[in-house]
């Protein structure tokens, strides 16, 4: 075979291996587009074996309302004192058992897809707050972010480490918490959510020990199991007062991860008035260079000035890192005041047996967003009404009322009525 052969044996197989990347990388590049497309969530089976679309908006509505009666029923009779400062810390569990495909892609994926929207959430709810994230994997706890306010960095880092091996360690990601959470200040409500998703823990020591070191330290620990029941996580949470499930589907997981998200009521020990001193910083000028404390880099203008040491950090809130003036504004503080007095949670209206009387009667149009509460035929759809001021609102306009705008407009529109009539 001459030279000129042999080169051009060369340039069809260096053709055929860039064929076979293209159709792999092709083949990749289908699978994460379905995998991102998720369209599998959208049908399920019916009785007779033929697939048909979901009413996600029902099944949304039916989560929200089954979530808002565990809140009410929880707090009856007395008012509970919330913990509206918290530091949690997120234990998600990157073992090989994350890898499992029972949930579609795979355990980790839906789990950072959980985690993302439970961290918008709860900074949402809890503007005080601040998270942190702690991952297992070879049998290692490793911090993967410090305690903050910025849901932003922590879902950038999340992302950026999802890739399961090893074994999984509960106690090792307790020790590690637990040392965290133990510098804290004691007016801070310590908590500790757990996405578990292996079936046994590969311990160095006495588990037993770390969790009465865990109890001792009034840490609450919840945990959250994708496989099955474990003994060891339910005994981590009666120990320590946090509550334990175990999540059947994607949507149910998704249920479970956000009933942490409002606050929850405070520790005997942490219910005590105390005073807690707190800075309300000033914007800093535009233009201006100065460093910044939090991440030690030199930064042009924004960011805020602490009104103690004249500290620059970049988001609130957050603690000063020179002085440990806790810093934040008073819309975070505003924000917080709803969930010591909650609205009232909205009743059902029994569409079959609708109440007669001028005052209960269904009307027309929501109160709220004045759409229609009937159907193309002239039908009542599923409503809700205040048991206060009796006015009936859609279902969106409930979920709106209670977890965004958190004063009824019936009851707001009556009192400023009574008061113009009083005048």
């Amino acid at each position: 075979m001459n030279n000129g052969d042999g080169r051009r044996l060369n340039r069809e197989e260096e053709e055929e291996d860039e064929e076979d990347d293209e159709n792999g990388r092709g083949l990749d590049a289908w699978e994460r587009a379905y995998a991102d497309d998720r369209s599998w969530e959208s049908l399920q089976e019916d009785e007779s074996g033929l697939l048909r679309p979901i009413d996600n908006k029902t099944l949304y509505h039916a989560q929200y309302r089954r979530r808002l009666r565990s809140l009410s029923s929880a707090s009856t009779g007395a008012r509970i004192q919330k913990g509206l400062i918290r530091y949690l810390y997120i234990v998600i569990d990157l073992s090989k058992a994350a890898s499992e495909m029972d949930f579609k892609p795979s355990r980790m994926v839906v789990v950072a897809k959980q985690i993302e929207a439970f961290i918008r959430e709860f900074f949402d709810q809890n503007p005080l707050s601040q998270i942190g994230l702690v991952i297992i994997k070879d049998g290692v706890a490793q911090c993967l972010t410090d305690l903050g306010g910025s849901p932003e960095s922590h879902v950038k880092a999340l992302m950026g480490k999802l890739e399961c091996s090893g074994d999984s360690s509960l106690q090792n990601a307790l020790d590690l918490v637990c040392d965290y959470l133990c510098q804290i200040p004691s007016y801070g409500h310590r908590e500790v959510l757990i996405l578990y998703s292996a079936l046994s823990t590969c311990d160095p020591g006495d588990i037993m020990e770390t969790i009465q070191k865990c109890k001792k330290s009034k840490i609450r620990c919840s945990v959250i199991g994708l496989s099955a029941e474990i003994f060891i996580c339910k005994y981590i949470c009666q120990e320590t007062g946090g509550l334990y499930s175990v999540a059947l589907d994607e949507s149910h997981l998704k249920e479970l991860v956000l009933e942490h998200a409002p606050p929850p009521p405070a520790i005997a020990e942490f219910a005590i008035a105390n005073l807690i001193r707190m800075g309300f910083p000033q914007r800093a000028a535009e233009g201006v260079i100065s460093i910044c404390s939090c991440h030690k880099e030199a930064k042009v203008g924004g960011g805020y000035t602490c009104p103690r040491c004249k500290a620059r950090v970049c988001e609130l809130p957050t603690e000063c890192r020179i002085c440990g003036l806790t810093l934040v504004s008073s819309p975070h503080l505003a924000r917080s005041f709803h969930h010591l007095f909650p609205i009232t949670p909205f009743d059902d209206v029994s569409l079959p047996s609708l109440p007669i009387g001028p005052h209960h009667m269904l009307p027309k149009n929501c109160f709220g967003c004045q759409q229609s509460l009937r159907d193309p035929g002239n039908k009542p759809i599923p409503c809700v009404f205040c048991p206060k001021c009796k006015q009936h609102f859609c279902l969106d306009c409930d979920i709106y009322i209670h977890e965004s705008l958190h004063n009824c407009p019936g009851c707001e529109s009556f009192r400023q009525s009574k008061s113009v009539s009083a005048t």
